[in-house]
C-alpha cells in the first residue's frame, strides 16, 4: 500500500510539475489542477495542503530532473568542456514532442512571481543559483584539466553557460525553426570550445 501512495503522489507531482510549466503559478487554477491530477479539490489539500506547496514540491522536481539531467551529459562527455558544449546540442536536438523545447520552468516561475509571491520567487532563485553552481564546478573542473587557461573566472564562464542556455530555450519557446536552433546551438557549443583552443594556444 505505501508503494502505491508513494507512485500516486509521484504521477500527481508529475502532472503538476507539466501543468504548472505550462501555464504559470497564477494562471493554474483549482479545477485545471482537479483535472490533471484527477483528484478532489479536498484530496489536493489534504496531500498537499496548499496549491502554492504544491508549486514548490512541483518546482522541486523540475529542479531535480533538470540538475540530474545535466550532471549525465557531463559524465557521458569525453571531457567537461564537451560536455558543456554538448549540452547546447543535446537541447537544439530534442524532438518537437519534448516539453524541454520551452523556457525553464525556473525562468518562468520569477518572471511570473518575482513581484507577487515572495517565497516561490525566492526558490525559483534559489534554484537558479545552485544551477549556475553546478556549471561553475563543471568549468572549475575543466580549468583543473587544462581545458581552459588558468585565470579564468569559472563562475563567471558559468553564468555566461546558463544566459545562452536561457536565450537558446526561449528561441524554442517563440517557435523559431528548428534550422535556427540548431546553428544558434552550434555557434555556442563552438564558442564554449574556443576557450580550450585560446587554452592551447598560450602554452
Amino acid at each position: 500500500m505505501a508503494r502505491t501512495a508513494n507512485y500516486d503522489r509521484d504521477a500527481a507531482l508529475d502532472a503538476a510539475m507539466t501543468l504548472f510549466w505550462g501555464k504559470g503559478y497564477h494562471a493554474t487554477s483549482l479545477k485545471d489542477l482537479e483535472a490533471a491530477l484527477t483528484l478532489k479539490p479536498g484530496s489536493i489539500y489534504a496531500a498537499f495542503e496548499s496549491k502554492q506547496n504544491l508549486y514548490l514540491l512541483a518546482m522541486s522536481r523540475y529542479f531535480a530532473i533538470s540538475r540530474q539531467g545535466f550532471r549525465d551529459q557531463i559524465a557521458s562527455a569525453d571531457s567537461p568542456l564537451a560536455g558543456l558544449a554538448g549540452h547546447y546540442i543535446n537541447f537544439a536536438s530534442l524532438p518537437e514532442s519534448d516539453a524541454a523545447r520551452q523556457a525553464c520552468m525556473l525562468t518562468k516561475t520569477l518572471v511570473d512571481t518575482n513581484t507577487t509571491d515572495e517565497t516561490i520567487a525566492s526558490a525559483s532563485k534559489d534554484y537558479l543559483d545552485q544551477m549556475c553552481a553546478e556549471i561553475t564546478d563543471v568549468f572549475r573542473a575543466a580549468q583543473n584539466a587544462g581545458e581552459i587557461p588558468e585565470n579564468a573566472d569559472p563562475e563567471r564562464l558559468a553564468r555566461r553557460f546558463q544566459a545562452n542556455i536561457t536565450a537558446l530555450r526561449v528561441e524554442m519557446h517563440r517557435g523559431s525553426s528548428r534550422e535556427m536552433i540548431s546553428a544558434l546551438a552550434e555557434d555556442m557549443a563552438a564558442e564554449t570550445l574556443t576557450l580550450g583552443t585560446r587554452s592551447q594556444a598560450r602554452h
